[in-house]
């Protein structure tokens, strides 16, 4: 279970073709809690592009510490990495080692890939609603949802809701205040219920 009194280490996994404001929209509320590390890495190490073109240095995947967050986010790049198997296992063992996942729009694709879904509630983007379900049908997958949370697992819709998803994390672990301070210094209009979700069934 997280510790938030004491140093955590945000460790986001990123590949090539991620979705820019899948990582940065989660980021720039993550970046602002207590006691935190933020780390970005990827399965090599190097220079990681998003599908926008955004460039960002990494460090080489290692091993977790103790009282971290995995941050997972989408993009196009998750349907070449979702059949990497190297990449697949390197997640796996990331997964076993975080304290909690953040899986932001198609990023749930991994998971429910490697079987960690299997029987929990959990969401991704509605524009690719048929292909990340198709993953593992006995995931709980609930469609109308900006984000869910099942366990040690928080996944949300599609781009944006990601930040909706932070938002709820940072106030289930360190209270509703926070979270509306962060989102009122982001001018950002947090949709705070769950399940309040303007873009169902569009």
């Amino acid at each position: 279970m997280l510790k938030i009194e004491q140093p955590i280490t945000i460790v986001s996994f990123l590949f090539d073709d991620f979705e820019t404001l899948d990582l940065m929209g989660p980021v720039e509320f993550l970046a602002a809690l207590p006691n935190v590390e933020m780390n970005y890495v990827s399965l090599a190490g190097g220079l990681i592009s998003s599908r926008q073109g955004f460039q960002i240095n990494t460090e080489l995947l290692e091993d977790l510490p103790l009282n971290s967050i995995l941050l997972l986010p989408g993009g196009q790049g998750v349907r070449k990495m979702v059949e990497d198997k190297v990449f697949l296992t390197r997640l796996e063992r990331a997964i076993q080692q975080a304290d909690l996942v953040l899986s932001v729009c198609t990023g749930a694709a991994f998971l429910a890939q490697l079987g960690q879904l299997k029987g929990r509630l959990a969401t991704s983007n509605k524009r690719a609603w048929s292909w990340v379900t198709s993953f593992d049908s006995e995931v709980r997958w609930q469609r109308q949802a900006r984000w869910v949370v099942d366990g040690k697992f928080y996944t949300s819709s599609g781009v944006s809701a990601g930040m909706d998803m932070t938002l709820g994390f940072i106030a289930d672990f360190w209270g509703q205040s926070l979270a509306e301070e962060l989102a009122q210094k982001a001018e950002y209009n947090w949709h705070r219920e769950s399940d309040q979700d303007p873009f169902y069934d569009r």
